[in-house]
């Protein structure tokens, strides 16, 4: 069970959300202005944050945003829900900060498995034979933390961009491709999922780690075959 909160300004759209989460059991919060958001989740402390795009006063985009700047925000799990379905509107929302985008008109089945897939990523994973932290030269991630360290600067992830770091760096050596990424990391089903989703994330990942991004000395692409985290 986990608490979810549901920033839409279309109540239909949020209470049909809300009724289907809560048959599979998570206690979900209905906010319908983005203004509000910030109060809300100091008082309900939510575990993922179902957020919509177009609303008043201020837009997810925005909110979005401000919630990635604060280092004690960056780890809430943020999944827009929108009916602005484009690749440029994924990409916008992915650059914002999120970890995921579904577009209306969605299947709840498809909803309930990528919550499940943000919540999995966001919580500690018990009983794998793995080191608590990982390096290759001079980048080093805490899996205690949850953070990332280039020559001991310290750097916060947001929930994908830190699995999507672990995996990498736990296949250090070897080329991985956008599709194993999309299965593995966004658990999405073989052949669905956007391409662009991995190319955003990647880009937001170098921003963080990389001195130059345009020359990254840690996550490189191959090209038409993947990215690579050099051993």
């Amino acid at each position: 069970m986990a608490r979810i909160l549901v920033v839409d300004d279309d109540i239909r759209m949020a209470r049909m959300v809300e009724t289907y989460l809560r048959s599979k059991n998570h206690q979900v919060t209905i906010c319908t202005a983005a203004l509000n958001v910030l109060d809300v989740i100091a008082k309900e402390q939510p575990d993922l944050m179902i957020l919509d795009i177009a609303m008043p006063g201020m837009t997810g985009l925005e909110l979005c945003r401000r919630l990635r700047a604060q280092p004690y925000e960056v780890h809430l799990p943020i999944l827009f829900l929108s009916a602005r379905g484009t690749t440029d509107d994924k990409i916008a929302g992915l650059e914002a900060g999120a970890d995921d985008y579904l577009a209306k008109p969605f299947d709840l089945r498809e909803l309930e498995l990528r919550v499940e897939a943000l919540l999995r990523r966001a919580r500690p994973k018990g009983g794998q034979e793995e080191p608590d932290e990982l390096r290759v030269g001079n980048l080093r991630l805490d899996k205690r933390t949850f953070k990332a360290y280039v020559d001991d600067r310290e750097v916060q992830l947001t929930p994908v961009e830190y699995e999507l770091l672990r995996y990498l760096m736990m296949r250090a050596g070897r080329v991985v491709s956008a599709e194993e990424l999309l299965q593995d990391v966004w658990r999405y089903y073989p052949g669905t999922g956007d391409t662009a989703v991995v190319r955003v994330q990647i880009m937001n990942l170098r921003n963080k780690i990389e001195r130059d991004r345009k020359a990254p000395e840690y996550i490189q692409t191959v090209y038409r075959h993947g990215y690579i985290v050099n051993a």
